[in-house]
């Protein structure tokens, strides 16, 4: 192949002239054996031109949200990491489009009758970037690591877990110490971070140490040499990669390359990345700005498609551990005193991108549910200073981090702090850049001392449905995600469904979370809304999912 190509870059190049420059008058049978030549070279170099334009490369260009900075999926939570975890990695399962795990790189597997062994076999000839084959013993590592630097699923499936081992190099066997109903569920989580598989020798480094190699068995090789930190990265399509066989279905299914060679860009400016793509610059942005949608619908050779409805939510978080939100009372107060859908007219505008939803699961759940959600209907500010005075608020401050460097949020934090003031509180707005306000949060000090009182995210709806996995739910002592929030109820109920068997004790325990919830004001949901993709035909044929996932589906 590489031969051939390099035949028809020589052909295809013009001819030089230099040899006919002797000729001044050609006559008779030279003409004619001249034109013959002219005519044979004409044809094999058109010839040669098709064969190479067919055995060109495809290339293209993407822009995601946000730089990609770090390259190890369990060491952030980072959305850019996931997605470039997705190119790069495989799992065990996968969830499709209905949100049921599917065998990703298993090929098969039991679970004995008492419900405590699950046995599986990996498919065949499934190799690493690096030429290695995947081993059950690599298999092993990388879920020990994941589980390690996971502290929501990953952390409960440890704790359920009596053992994990490798038998041979096949077969993964996993023994519970008790009946546990999310283990396949576990194994197919979508949200950061995931439990991808990677070489043992790189799984081993510890959850809390980078790693320095980035080799998976995905559809995309990375290339390490090209990656510039904040500034662009490359993919190759992996000829070792052998899809399956079933039809692609969000995460699931036959993941398909037909692109030879991706280029992340880094554009952090919205409409800047909007012009490249409508000049041809780029071919794909991952997250196109409600303000800037009007200037794709109609742009020719691009389309502008969303990921699903509701594929993300705003949420607000107090800080549990210093006043004033550590008194119940407060945060019932400010509940009462916010409004959803003046966070949604402010940010989104459009109400047939954003839709009005308190279910602490996300509106796309299963188990959605609005009880107790009283920020959906116009607020009671009454109430909310009724309930701030019997709590004792004596004017404590109350400092809102607000990103500057991200659009989505440009509006939020304005909105709670009017709503808060309104009610008499001291309110105190500190605007930083996204990755300042992430180092910030982490820190448990009053606000006098570097601390916070309330910021919001931007989640997406996979990192929310599950009462398990939903971050803002975790009320276990020592929980990592900010808030830390801290309620024994909460976490018998966690638990409860992390043991369910059937769907209908899943629902009721589903009810019961979302009724905890808003009674301890464990966040504050404001929202859902659906984000946008624009591209050109060069990914009209991907597969559709709540991120962008750059396969399609087996011919």
């Amino acid at each position: 192949m590489i031969q051939r190509r390099l035949i028809g870059w020589r052909l295809a190049q013009p001819p030089s002239t230099q040899p006919f420059a002797q000729f001044t008058i050609i006559k008779g049978k030279t003409m004619k054996r001249f034109l013959r030549v002219c005519t044979a070279l004409a044809l094999g170099c058109g010839m040669a031109l098709v064969q190479t334009q067919s055995q060109a490369q495809t290339t293209a260009k993407f822009v995601m949200h946000a730089p990609l900075r770090v390259l190890d999926p369990v060491l952030t939570t980072a959305y850019v990491t996931r997605n470039h975890g997705y190119l790069v990695y495989d799992t065990l399962f996968s969830m499709d489009a209905s949100g049921h795990p599917q065998p990703q790189m298993v090929d098969t597997w039991t679970v004995s009758p008492d419900k405590l062994t699950y046995t599986f076999t990996l498919r065949p000839g499934l190799i690493f970037h690096d030429g290695s084959p995947v081993k059950a013993e690599d298999v092993v590592a990388s879920l020990k690591r994941w589980q390690a630097g996971d502290p929501t699923i990953g952390n409960r499936l440890a704790q359920a877990t009596a053992s994990l081992a490798a038998q041979g190099n096949d077969t993964v066997v996993l023994t519970l110490k008790a009946p546990y109903g999310l283990v396949l569920d576990s194994l197919a989580k979508e949200g950061s971070p995931v439990p991808f598989i990677m070489p043992r020798r790189i799984a081993d480094t510890p959850a809390t140490q980078a790693i320095t190699e980035v080799v998976g068995s995905g559809p995309y090789k990375f290339v390490q040499a090209d990656f510039q930190a904040g500034v662009k990265a490359t993919y190759l399509k992996f000829d070792g990669y052998v899809p399956r066989k079933e039809k692609a279905s969000a995460f699931a299914g036959g993941k398909v390359a037909r692109i030879d060679r991706l280029e992340l860009v880094n554009i952090p400016d919205s409409q800047t990345a909007v012009n490249a793509l409508q000049r041809g610059e780029i071919d794909f942005v991952e997250d196109v700005p409600p303000d800037l949608m009007p200037q794709l619908k109609d742009a020719k050779g691009i389309t502008l498609k969303s990921y699903g409805k509701n594929s993300n939510m705003f949420t607000l978080r107090m800080n549990w551990l210093q006043p004033p939100f550590d008194n119940v009372k407060v945060r019932r107060a400010a509940l009462a005193a916010l409004y959803e859908t003046d966070y949604l007219d402010a940010q989104i505008g459009d109400p047939d991108v954003y839709q009005v939803c308190g279910a602490v699961l996300t509106c796309v759940s299963p188990y959605a549910s609005e009880e107790g959600a009283t920020q959906i209907r116009k607020p009671d500010l009454a109430r909310a200073r009724q309930l701030l005075k019997e709590s004792g608020y004596a004017g404590q401050k109350v400092v809102i981090l607000h990103p500057t460097d991200l659009p989505i949020f440009a509006n939020i934090a304005p909105v709670t702090a009017q709503a808060l003031r309104s009610i008499g509180m001291n309110v105190e707005v500190q605007s930083m850049d996204w990755a300042t306000l992430l180092s910030r949060r982490t820190k448990k000090e009053p606000v006098e001392q570097g601390g916070w009182s309330i910021f919001h995210s931007n989640l997406s709806s996979l990192d929310l449905t599950s009462p398990v996995g939903n971050p803002n739910l975790d009320a276990r002592p020592g929980a990592s995600y900010p808030g830390w929030s801290i309620d024994a109820d909460m976490e018998r109920l966690r638990d409860q469904y992390a043991g369910a068997q059937t769907e209908d004790d899943k629902r009721a325990i589903a009810a019961a979370i979302q009724r905890r919830s808003y009674d301890q004001v464990t966040f504050v949901p404001l929202g859902g809304y659906s984000k946008f993709k624009g591209y050109d035909a060069k990914f009209a044929d991907l597969v559709d999912a709540p991120i962008p996932l750059f396969w399609t589906s087996p011919k």
